[in-house]
């Protein structure tokens, strides 16, 4: 993408800047919120707007100097890529789209905004992660479960400098940025934006919060979490637990109405447009079979007291997961993509496994790159750190893209199996469904015993029967002898 394809030149020293696609391949985007206003000054590199694709929430940095001279579009308004967003005077001439470039050196490796937006998110979210470390290693029971079952790298970004806070009459103390001359935390000063990562701005939107009333305690003078939920609520309050299921953007009905509408956008639209292309692309065959996993819930539990797994999460989903991924090994046809243009399959000879996920902004499924490759104390890791990742809302593009196989775990909600629909690219996907106690024939007597059903989904085109049925039995003889996973691997 060229530089002219996020800026332009309109009248003398007026210059555009464009949605860009700070996805793969998007094509538009929802306007989140603005951090500017017109009249407003802006830097080169300045954060101006909030804009949330199918995939992610992004903030987006302007490439130019001046002053705003108009917002195109309105909070809430979706925009495709392309389309100027924002225009601003920059006291100079009209030279066209060469001022863009020579405006943009950051922007010349051919990345363009875009991938300057994208590496700013994912900077933010790898960050980010320190903060939700002590919320990942251990979940309070009793919790609303997240779905699990249906899409951060590391670079630098600078901050942008804070203005000290000047005090009153004689010299004062040179001060941190969001903390007096004295060392104490104060808010930002009136008409500067106060420094925050997009997950505490998110935190901070949903809660009703004004960043600008909050007093910072992190580094640097950032508002971290622990901030805004003070500013919230002043007295001490646990942490909010995660929604169990995706949350539908509120609307309020009239009295008496007898409908509410609500606008299809964001992960939602995208999430519906890709099933829909799925169930009538991918021809789909779903097996099921009951198995007793009475020994893989004793491992889970002595796993649980074991000190080589100390503060990661050991559960079924990982035991799960760690069977799929041996039947892959077995099994590596089931692992490919059907590629219609050049009519040809696909194989993977790596495996990004996806974990399905319900979030506050929608369905998405995340995935752990190279899973094939990692100890059962680094896939629980993973899968930790993905689920708390993506319950955060800080899951970046790069997290959602490149998926193999997906893994969805329904039987957090109650249920016993379903039919899943594969995601676009795929070609397999696992239905994990509740374990429950219940009568069963085991050595030749009926004794109770934790029981689940899975359901294997996959791509008729290149998994014919017989894989399929292999691959599933395979799965489900690990989970009743968990022993297997030593004995086949």
């Amino acid at each position: 993408m060229t530089n002219s394809a996020q800026t332009g030149q309109t009248a003398a020293g007026i210059r555009e800047f464009k949605m860009p696609d700070v996805g793969e391949g998007l094509t538009e985007a929802e306007i989140l919120k603005w951090y500017v206003q017109p009249g407003d000054t802006v830097t080169d590199g300045q954060v101006v707007c909030e804009v949330e694709t199918a995939k992610a929430a992004v903030e987006l940095p302007i490439p130019f100097n001046g002053l705003v001279h108009e917002l195109r579009f309105e909070e809430g308004t979706t925009v495709d890529v392309g389309t100027p967003i924002i225009t601003v005077d920059t006291g100079g001439p009209a030279t066209g789209t060469g001022a863009a470039s020579a405006a943009q050196p950051a922007m010349e490796t051919g990345a363009g905004a875009a991938a300057e937006a994208a590496e700013e998110a994912e900077t933010a979210a790898a960050e980010s992660a320190a903060e939700g470390e002590a919320e990942e290693e251990a979940e309070p029971e009793g919790r609303q479960p997240v779905l699990v079952g249906y899409g951060v790298g590391t670079s630098s970004t600078k901050r942008r400098p804070r203005k000290p806070v000047p005090g009153a009459g004689a010299p004062t103390p040179v001060a941190e940025p969001g903390r007096n001359g004295h060392g104490a935390a104060v808010p930002a000063p009136a008409g500067e934006r106060p420094l925050a990562k997009p997950p505490v701005r998110k935190l901070a939107k949903d809660l009703g919060v004004d960043l600008n009333t909050v007093t910072p305690t992190g580094p640097d003078g950032i508002i971290t979490r622990d901030d805004v939920h003070a500013a919230a609520a002043p007295e001490p309050a646990a942490a909010p637990e995660p929604a169990a299921a995706p949350v539908v953007e509120p609307a309020v009905a009239a009295p008496g109405a007898r409908e509410t509408r609500i606008p299809v956008k964001g992960v939602r639209k995208a999430t519906a447009q890709a099933m829909v292309d799925s169930a009538f692309t991918a021809p789909h065959v779903t097996e099921f079979v009951t198995v007793d996993v009475t020994r893989t819930m004793k491992l889970v539990a002595e796993l649980k007291q074991d000190p080589d797994m100390a503060g990661v999460r050991v559960n079924p989903l990982l035991f799960v997961a760690k069977a799929f991924l041996l039947a892959i090994r077995r099994n590596p046809e089931v692992n490919a993509a059907w590629d219609e243009e050049r009519q040809e399959i696909v194989r993977k000879h790596y495996v990004n496994l996806g974990i399905a996920a319900a979030t506050p902004r929608g369905l998405i499924v995340p995935n752990i790159k190279d899973a094939q490759d990692k100890t059962l104390p680094e896939l629980a890791s993973a899968l930790g750190e993905l689920v708390a990742t993506a319950r955060e809302g800080r899951t970046s593009p790069a997290a959602m893209s490149g998926g193999t196989v997906t893994i969805t775990n329904v039987g957090v909600f109650g249920v016993d199996t379903g039919t899943p629909i594969l995601n676009p690219g795929e070609s397999a996907i696992l239905a994990f469904g509740q374990i429950r106690e219940q009568p069963w024939v085991h050595k030749g007597k009926v004794k109770p015993r934790h029981v689940t059903t899975l359901a294997l989904s996959f791509d008729h085109r290149l998994v014919d029967g017989e894989l399929g049925s292999k691959v599933l039995a395979d799965i489900a003889a690990v989970l009743e002898r968990p022993k297997r996973l030593m004995t086949w691997g």
